[in-house]
């Protein structure tokens, strides 16, 4: 796999590996904690060097599952993970993005990564309460101290980028991008482009959509995030199917997968983009590292370009309450 850049120079694989779903979100995990360690060091294996967790995953605990499996392998990976939420009884009631807080979180994500350093430390979610300033200025001043390498922004609009990165240079921002949810494109795109910062876009496969192994007949098991996402509810996956239908028929003519057809049309959109599919499974590893092979023409990118707009999409892609901690 070949490598590319994000922002201040940090070189991280085409395609990274979403952590998430190893801990929560979409239902009980088929595997146990060893056979998911095994997955984590396997990614290495297809060209696969960074790795997104969060502490809010679990709470903690795909952190220090993260630690553990990384650990023998520390000096050849880029691990990324997140602060911004308030915890409390092992749920998050909030945001909070007070300095003092970014530090404590700092300090814990360190021991249960089993690191020295956090290689990228996002802010998960813009905290309103707390001007971006003073976010950007902790964390730079944790990057003087030696215990993160690069600042992050995930969900946040434009002016916000603008106003972290004058402070303390944003490596990369995070939020979510595919080929059903276009929203940074107006805005967010061109202002990376403009700050030379990176795009790592998460759920690119649409939550697992646009692989086209869910549809209308499919049932969410307790636990499973898609049964709270009004973009996921019978009427609209039956609605947004003929999207799905349209990104496979062009897959099975380049003899690919539908997923691989959605990464690799995000990777030739630009090339500071590096998406972060999850998945516990190696041999989807395996396959989404191999869209870096896939060409696109420019007729079938422009075709694609085109897709949501042409077929539309239904339904939001959050229930209100999350719409309600996006940056806007």
């Amino acid at each position: 796999m070949h490598t590319r850049t994000l922002g201040q120079g940090l070189e991280v694989s085409a395609i990274g590996l979403g952590c998430m779903g190893m801990s929560q979100s979409y239902g009980p995990n088929p595997g146990s904690r060893d056979e998911m360690i095994a997955v984590l060091r396997s990614a290495l294996d297809h060209g696969v060097t960074f790795f997104d967790t969060a502490e809010v995953y679990g709470p903690y605990v795909n952190e220090e599952l993260v630690g553990e499996a990384l650990q023998p392998i520390r000096d050849r990976v880029v691990i990324a993970t997140k602060f911004g939420w308030r915890i409390e009884g092992g749920t998050s009631i909030g945001l909070d993005s007070r300095p003092e807080q970014i530090r404590r979180v700092a300090e814990e994500s360190l021991r249960r990564l089993r690191t020295d350093v956090l290689d990228l430390f996002y802010q998960h979610r813009v905290d309103p309460d707390v001007p971006i300033e003073d976010v950007a200025g902790t964390v730079g001043e944790l990057i003087a101290e030696g215990k993160v390498r690069h600042f992050g922004l995930s969900e946040a609009s434009a002016p916000t980028i603008r106003r972290a990165h004058a402070v303390q240079p944003v490596t990369a921002l995070q939020s979510e991008y595919s080929l059903w949810t276009r929203d940074p494109e107006a805005e967010v795109l061109p202002t990376l482009a403009d700050l030379g910062i990176g795009f790592v876009p998460f759920s690119p496969l649409g939550k697992g959509f646009l692989t086209g192994t869910v549809d209308q007949s499919t049932s969410f098991s307790d636990g499973d995030i898609r049964g709270t996402i009004p973009r996921f509810s019978e009427e609209n996956r039956a609605a947004n199917q003929a999207l799905v239908s349209h990104v496979t028929a062009l897959a099975e003519a380049k003899e690919a997968s539908s997923g691989q057809v959605a990464l690799a049309w995000l990777l030739a959109r630009e090339p500071f983009i590096v998406p972060i599919p999850g998945t516990r499974r190696t041999s989807r590893i395996a396959e989404n590292a191999g869209s870096t092979a896939v060409s696109l023409s420019a007729d079938e990118m422009a075709d694609l370009d085109q897709l949501a707009a042409r077929v539309g999409v239904q339904g939001d892609r959050y229930n209100p309450q999350q719409m309600s901690f996006v940056d806007r």
